[in-house]
């Protein structure tokens, strides 16, 4: 690596111009979550302009993948700081994420209205309703390779088991003490593997090439709502999404239950319904799934509190490559903190998981659960788009308040 964040093979200094197009034609037309943000930087990295290789861009998704936070973020801009250093990172990262951003405010907007068009309100039932069936299929393909991860003995799939179990129950139970038994279970498993330390085969039993589905565990902190209380709404927006920014783990549907319990329960800033909207929002838009917690601040306090929030959020992933960018390798190499992941996976997993039956659970109409069936078919069964099973969700929904079913 080179002092300005460069890597070797990088010949010539990209310009911030360059980096400011591409990393925002990505921002723009990178539906889909991790998944396609990382198939779409690969192509313009390694494919297309090849300024990184393959190699080095799977490093990449794998140092990311040991952060908290949104991960593809992270992967975007470590990819433009090892082009241009920190001012590429900065000016990679605001155009990654902007785009998304202002069009998750817009629907904010119009669907948090007080009082939206009724086709809104349909569409908005409609999409909530499809939100379970997709926690459940963005838990079940983190399954193969978290129980590839954990190995194929009995005792090992025992504990994959019981890891997943124990997060599925914590996700339906503890709200923002999640992340404890997620730390828990990576623990347990440092444990079990004997703690040994030291730096190991970069190759074995490694996640690589795989984007969203690391995983990765963190502290609640559940106390800060307590010792920010002087500073009002937005000090509590600003801990609701410094915890989705900062400390939540496992790609970006973990943090919806942890979200949820702050809006909805503690906070009171949005019903569950409302919830489902906005999360339904953050899948439908371009960028990171993290992009909800702007829809949460905006239902808080209005557009400024949604841009406080995606401040928050997002501030993390910059520093976190910023100050740490050069000491990645390392710390993925480290063995201890290989079996720390491997015994949080499962737990994640489960969480995920989990989060269905609150998310299912807040649906307040009987057509609501057809659209739930049709959508668990199309994402979990056919394994298929979930922005088309959204779109075609909120249709639905559209369709049914048109034939004077509620909320009409």
């Amino acid at each position: 690596m080179r002092p300005d964040g460069r890597t070797a093979g990088t010949e010539r200094v990209v310009g911030l111009g360059t980096i400011a197009r591409e990393w925002g034609r990505i921002g723009i037309t990178g539906f889909g979550g991790p998944p396609a943000h990382i198939l779409l930087l690969r192509r313009l990295c390694v494919e297309r302009r090849r300024w990184l290789t393959p190699e080095e861009f799977e490093d990449g998704i794998a140092a990311t993948n040991l952060l908290p936070g949104p991960a593809s973020t992270q992967l975007a801009v470590l990819t433009a700081w090892r082009l241009r250093g920190a001012p590429g990172a900065l000016v990679g990262g605001v155009c990654f994420i902007g785009p998304g951003l202002v069009l998750i405010l817009a629907l904010a907007a119009l669907f948090l209205a007080g009082d939206p068009p009724l086709w809104v309100l349909g569409a908005a039932a409609g999409a909530g309703a499809a939100v379970p069936a997709v926690a459940v299929q963005a838990a079940t393909s983190l399954v193969p390779a978290s129980l590839g991860r954990m190995g194929r003995g009995r005792g090992a799939r025992a504990r994959w088991a019981g890891y997943a179990l124990a997060g599925a129950v914590a996700a339906v139970l503890t709200g923002p003490w999640l992340v404890l038994v997620l730390i828990a279970a990576g623990l347990a498993e440092i444990a079990v593997r004997g703690g040994r330390g030291g730096r190991g085969d970069r190759g074995n039993g490694e996640n690589r090439g795989t984007g969203g589905s690391g995983v990765r565990a963190g502290l609640p902190l559940a106390a800060g709502p307590l010792t920010l209380g002087g500073l009002g709404v937005l000090g509590a927006v600003a801990w609701v999404a410094f915890k989705v920014g900062a400390l939540s783990y496992g790609g970006g549907f973990v943090i919806i239950p942890l979200m949820r319990d702050d809006a909805v329960n503690r906070y009171h800033w949005m019903t569950d319904g409302q919830f489902l909207n906005a999360v339904a929002l953050g899948q439908v838009t371009p960028g990171p799934v993290v992009h909800t917690v702007a829809a949460v601040g905006y239902a808080a306090a209005g557009l400024g509190g949604g841009l406080l929030a995606a401040a928050v959020a997002f501030a993390p992933s910059f520093l976190f490559v910023l100050l740490g960018g050069r000491h990645f390798d390392r710390l993925r190499a480290d063995r201890r903190v290989r079996d720390f992941l491997t015994g949080a996976g499962p737990a994640v997993t489960g969480a995920i998981a989990g989060s269905a039956l609150p998310l299912a659970a807040s649906l307040g109409y009987g057509w609501q659960w057809v659209v739930l069936a049709g959508a668990l078919l199309w994402l979990v069964l056919a394994r298929r788009g979930v922005v088309l099973a959204l779109l075609a969700a909120g249709a639905a929904g559209v369709l049914a308040v048109a034939a004077g079913l509620p909320p009409a």
